[in-house]
């Protein structure tokens, strides 16, 4: 299959229990949770994404006609370091496109291979990390992985609906927006409250990174 993709870069992880790593990012293009249109938010079941995922036209966009070049891309994004090596997927969803042909190549060529997924659409297999960060309103058939992300608040998905979920780590996001400080302090007393679950803060917007 070909692949359809915003963007790829290298920077740090911002979020959740791999922050602060080297990483290519290779953010596909499409969601099945909104089209990324602001004309079609009001009406999408996810309503608070704070990405541009539409079009093919970031660093490193384009359309790849198989999952070699597309694994090539993000080996020349990495550049020569042969350790460490570390691509998350992401979107979007980017589980719309990322199959085990795309997660064969990557790991072909050294890379660690994380996903980043609203989990309405099982995982392929091979995959390293998988960081699922529900929404309220959508199905989740991906229940199990590394990591649960839950933006919050989302008054329609509380923390307690998914807790009982099969992730090693348990983390809460607060919502950007205009409500963000009142979001970080609601989610700090929850954490403090539930110790289950952990506070994860997007530093990459904190330190001005992408």
């Amino acid at each position: 299959m070909s692949y359809a993709v915003k963007e790829i870069y290298v920077t740090l992880q911002g979020e959740g229990a791999q922050t602060g790593m080297r990483a290519v990012f290779l953010r596909f293009a499409g969601c099945n949770l909104w089209s990324g249109r602001e004309a079609d938010r009001a009406g999408a079941i996810c309503r608070f994404c704070d990405t541009d995922f539409v079009g093919l036209d970031g660093p490193g966009g384009g359309r790849f006609a198989d999952a070699d070049g597309l694994a090539d891309a993000v080996g020349e994004a990495w550049g020569t370091q042969s350790s460490h090596r570390l691509v998350v997927c992401t979107g979007g969803e980017p589980l719309l496109q990322l199959d085990a042909a795309a997660v064969g190549a990557l790991k072909a060529r050294g890379f660690r291979v994380a996903v980043e997924t609203n989990g309405t659409i099982a995982a392929p297999p091979g995959l390293d990390w998988i960081c699922v960060s529900p929404k309220a309103g959508a199905e989740v058939v991906q229940r199990s992985g590394d990591e649960l992300k839950l933006v919050f608040p989302q008054p329609d998905l509380p923390p307690g609906a998914v807790e009982g979920w099969a992730f090693r780590h348990f983390f809460l996001q607060p919502m950007d927006g205009t409500a963000r400080d009142a979001n970080i302090r609601a989610a700090i007393d929850y954490c403090l409250r539930n110790p289950r679950w952990r506070l994860s803060l997007q530093t990459h917007k904190l330190i001005g990174i992408r």
